[in-house]
């Protein structure tokens, strides 16, 4: 059975930093960014990216729809 990989595209501009998808996820690979976005929210970004599943998690609970997720098979 061939791995999946994860990666997670995050509009940093639509994200308002609720911390839904960093809650979510079981491998803790989201964090909030320390900078903030133009309107003045820490943003999600994938801060532990080598062990991203892909399981799409954090997609499906983003309540602004801002969050893509990629998988390829490794």
């Amino acid at each position: 059975m061939a791995k999946v990989k994860g990666a997670v595209v995050v509009d940093i501009e639509a994200c308002k930093g609720c911390e839904l998808c960093v809650e979510t996820c079981p491998e803790d690979v989201l964090s909030l960014h320390k900078e903030v976005n133009s309107k003045g929210y820490h943003y999600a970004f994938m801060e532990n990216p080598d062990v991203c599943t892909g399981c799409a998690n954090c997609g499906v609970v983003c309540p602004d729809t801002c969050i893509t997720v990629y998988r390829v098979k490794v």
